[in-house]
């Protein structure tokens, strides 16, 4: 019954198909991926896509967990026996966490508070009285009271423990709290002012922004609150938000206090004591408490858009072109520590190392140039990638030096056994950013356990031209160097969202089953840590597979896993051509049925064309298989195993401008785009400092957000239209 409530809820809050979604959350209870779902299943989903399926997922994880927000929060009333059956129907029919705890909160267990001091003292009576405001003489009433109790507190006390009573009860009233929500929601103003012993902190400086900023709450950006947040967890903001807090109370007064009269005149003496008690609950009680709701509110929907532009600027990273399999020179530069070389065969295995110190202070320029040629005949390198970072402008202009021939190797060095490449190697700068993180990782030090970070953090260069998601995979999504405020989000957040980009992508493009590591292979859908190792290791003994058929064979890997990943799996020269390809094997059937009906073979429909035109789809469409499959199989068919990803081009920055001395206002420079937030794109235009351009500078028109624009690792021409020397920021338009 709760999962047909769950799906109906889902579907109207996504705008979905009812029955799609209960459809969707079946597969999803059956063990089912994202990427299979939407692959493999868009008969029963209705061709619903990965985002919409994970929001499916995460709509239900949140409803799980309301769930038992609700089994806690009945229990407890109950235990108190305060349940009522219509306190029981409401909350049965409470689908809202704030609305929940809304209920919960008269109920909710909490610390001995004023309030609750008072009613010991059996003041609650004497709260009523003032509540009601018909008593003309309160403190007659509150005399009466304290003799019917017995009690020994004066008048003054006791007219104060029941105004505690009245503030207490205001505050937790359904009501009141849903009015202030509305006024902070239309209102509320953020602020942020600085801490006035940390105002002169070389720390606080990053922060003088903030030090006395403040505005809407519902227009302040997720970038900028999130700054100031973290200026508060640092200690050198301090962060309010509020509405006006005199029409919040006003607000609150005409609901309980009863008025009379053209000017507002209060009805009687009680009402001023009530008015006092509301003016305490409020800045006590209620407000702090809205006030942290909307605190928690607002940092959730800014970490949201936070790890949603990080999501994205990871896919747009990890489907960066591949090169492919080529033989590589990967250059880690550097000016005194030299650069460290190695050289890879087109499967990515280190064949050679070495330390070459063509830049100050060392310069040995001709011994370095010496080493680089030896190694491009040697190797047959037919790539070199170069790393972004320090010495790198230096070094690819060094490395071009070399295979434009200015430094001759002598002819006492050329060895007869030296064969030319039978082309010069394409240079390409590649980003370094999480290879020092991969150079110290365990699976860097499984790969290469002889090797030091020098070796393996060259060998994460030269691979990530290869295959930048092969690569990435291996590095903590945190570290690779595209996201903001990655450290001061919600981090298990963050994580989902991150993992479940990474497995998207890499069953995107799919996975070659022969080459692909084991933590590639742990991101293919089905699988995981245990049965990726598996897979290698039964590679090892066995040698390469020759059918997917054979992962049955594979130790631990039962029908359902092999369900889950076949289709993401691909084997190139397989015997059967649908093996290198995306056509699932439960689909193999259908495919040979085509075959046949047209007497040809598989191999025969996918190299013609005019057999697989001659193919009416309707005719296979069963109980099972509908068009959407059908038509997903006649397009891998005609490019069986196609790498999804863009080819790689080459780039080269201006080669005047290498620091940011030498950038003059008006300039037209060439860069590459390499993170992308919010409020603008940043760019390396070669000077060693990335440069912005701001959202305002991306188009002639209006635009909602940056990638609307660019994406990562573009290549663009930019204008320098200012230069802070004494900031180190630069300002780029694309305009």
């Amino acid at each position: 019954m709760e999962k047909n409530i769950f799906a109906k809820l889902i579907a109207t809050a996504l705008n979905l198909q009812e029955k799609a979604v209960a459809n969707t959350l079946a597969l999803l209870e059956e063990g089912c991926t994202i990427p299979f779902i939407s692959r493999y299943r868009k008969e029963r989903t209705g061709g619903l896509d990965e985002v919409q399926i994970a929001a499916i997922s995460d709509r239900f994880d949140r409803l799980q967990e309301l769930s038992k927000r609700k089994e806690t929060v009945v229990k407890t009333i109950t235990d108190l026996d305060k349940m009522t059956p219509d306190l029981q129907k409401r909350i049965d029919a409470c689908w809202d966490a704030t609305e929940l705890e809304d209920i919960y909160l008269p109920y909710k267990p909490k610390r001995r508070t004023r309030a609750q001091v008072a009613r010991e003292q059996g003041l609650e009576p004497l709260a009523m009285i003032l509540l009601q405001q018909r008593e003309r003489d309160p403190e007659r009433a509150a005399l009466s009271q304290l003799s019917a109790i017995h009690s020994q507190l004066s008048v003054a006390d006791a007219i104060k423990g029941a105004q505690d009573i009245i503030a207490e009860m205001v505050s937790e009233d359904e009501r009141s709290r849903q009015q202030l929500r509305n006024a902070f929601s239309r209102q509320a103003i953020i602020t942020s002012k600085v801490v006035k012993a940390k105002a002169d902190s070389d720390e606080a400086a990053k922060y003088s922004d903030y030090f006395d900023w403040q505005e809407p709450l519902k227009r302040c950006s997720s970038h900028r609150l999130l700054a100031m947040r973290r200026g508060e967890s640092e200690g050198i903001l301090r962060i309010s938000i509020s509405p006006d807090d005199e029409e919040a109370v006003d607000r609150l007064k005409r609901h309980y206090i009863y008025y009379k009269g053209v000017h507002g005149d209060l009805q009687s003496p009680c009402g001023n004591l009530v008015a006092e008690a509301i003016d305490d609950g409020y800045k006590r009680l209620l407000k702090p408490a809205i006030e942290t709701e909307f605190a928690a509110s607002s940092k959730e929907r800014a970490d949201e858009e936070a790890i949603r532009v990080f999501a994205e600027n990871l896919r747009q990273l990890l489907l960066g072109a591949p090169l492919g399999q080529k033989r590589v020179m990967g250059v880690d530069p550097g000016f005194r520590t030299g650069c460290k070389v190695v050289c890879l065969d087109a499967q990515g295995n280190l064949l050679h190392h070495e330390a070459i110190f063509p830049h100050p202070p060392v310069n040995k320029r001709m011994e370095s140039a010496m080493a680089v040629q030896n190694m491009i005949q040697k190797y047959q390198i037919e790539a070199i990638s170069i790393g972004n970072g320090t010495a790198s402008r230096e070094t690819a202009a060094f490395i071009k030096d070399v295979l434009a021939g200015k430094y001759s190797l002598p002819s006492t060095r050329k060895s007869q056994s030296i064969q030319r490449s039978p082309s010069t190697p394409q240079v390409f700068v590649v980003s370094e950013s999480g290879a020092s993180i991969y150079s110290a990782s365990k699976i860097a030090r499984d790969e290469f356990p002889d090797e030091d970070v020098t070796v393996r953090g060259a060998v994460s260069i030269g691979r990530r031209l290869m295959d930048p998601l092969a690569e990435l995979v291996k590095i903590d999504p945190k570290s690779i160097g595209v996201g903001q405020y990655q450290h001061d989000v919600d981090q298990p957040k963050l994580k989902h969202s991150l993992d479940q980009t990474v497995e998207s992508c890499v069953n995107a493009v799919g996975v070659n089953l022969n080459t692909a590591s084991q933590h590639l292979l742990m991101y293919v859908s089905g699988l995981g840590p245990t049965l990726a190792k598996n897979i290698v290791d039964y590679r090892k003994e066995n040698g390469a597979f020759t059918s997917r058929a054979q992962l049955k064979k594979v130790p631990r890997l039962g029908p359902a896993a092999y369900q889950q990943c076949a289709g993401f799996l691909r084997i190139p020269g397989a015997k059967n051509p649908l093996d290198n390809s995306a056509v699932h094997p439960e689909s193999y059937a259908i495919v040979e049925q085509m075959a046949k009906d047209h007497d040809c073979t598989v191999a025969d429909l996918i190299n013609n064309k005019e057999k697989r035109e001659a193919i009416d789809i309707k005719k296979y469409v069963t109980a099972e298989v509908g068009i959407p499959t059908l038509s997903d199989i006649m397009k891998e068919l005609e490019k069986p195993g196609r790498d999804p990803r863009e080819q790689l081009e080459e780039f080269e920055f201006d080669k005047n401008v290498s620091t940011i001395d030498d950038l003059v206002e008006g300039m037209i420079l060439p860069g590459i785009v390499t993170n992308i937030t919010n409020f603008g794109a940043f760019v390396d235009i070669g000077v060693h400092q990335d440069g912005l351009v701001h959202i305002s500078q991306m188009a002639n028109r209006r635009i909602a957000h940056p990638l609307d624009v660019v994406k990562l690792h573009q290549h663009v021409m930019v204008r320098v239209i200012e230069v802070d020397h004494r900031r180190h920021r630069i300002s780029l338009s694309l305009k």
